[in-house]
């Protein structure tokens, strides 16, 4: 899933939560063949709305000063949540506070299920 957006109070500084601020996320799962769908119903298919759902809650619910912490929860609660083997989840805060103009800063985690 590409483009998750929500807005949220993370960051380092308190000055930073203070103020609502813009979160994109990508979502990449690896998916058991178990959960294909046998016929082409859409019932039957993965649940993406979920899995955004997910990703706002958890985004919106709190606030984090790391993205990295962020993204390391996003993950682990997707796989809590979904059959999913592995979450890959990218987040990028929009328009962070640099000394230079910088448009986004991204982090990208990867956690795998255990076996």
């Amino acid at each position: 899933m590409r483009g998750i957006r929500f807005r949220a109070h993370h960051g380092v500084t308190r000055a930073e939560r203070g103020l609502a601020q813009d979160f994109i996320v990508d979502v990449d799962m690896d998916l058991p063949v178990s959960v294909l769908p046998r016929r082409d119903e859409l019932r039957q298919v993965f649940d993406y709305d979920k899995v955004s759902t997910v990703v706002v809650g958890e985004g919106t619910s709190g606030s984090y000063r790391l993205l990295e912490t962020l993204a390391q929860r996003l993950a682990s609660r997707l796989l809590e949540e979904t059959p999913a083997l592995s979450a890959t989840v990218e987040i990028r805060k929009m328009a962070p506070p640099t000394t230079a103009s910088v448009e986004q800063v991204s982090v990208e985690v990867r956690l795998d299920r255990q076996r």
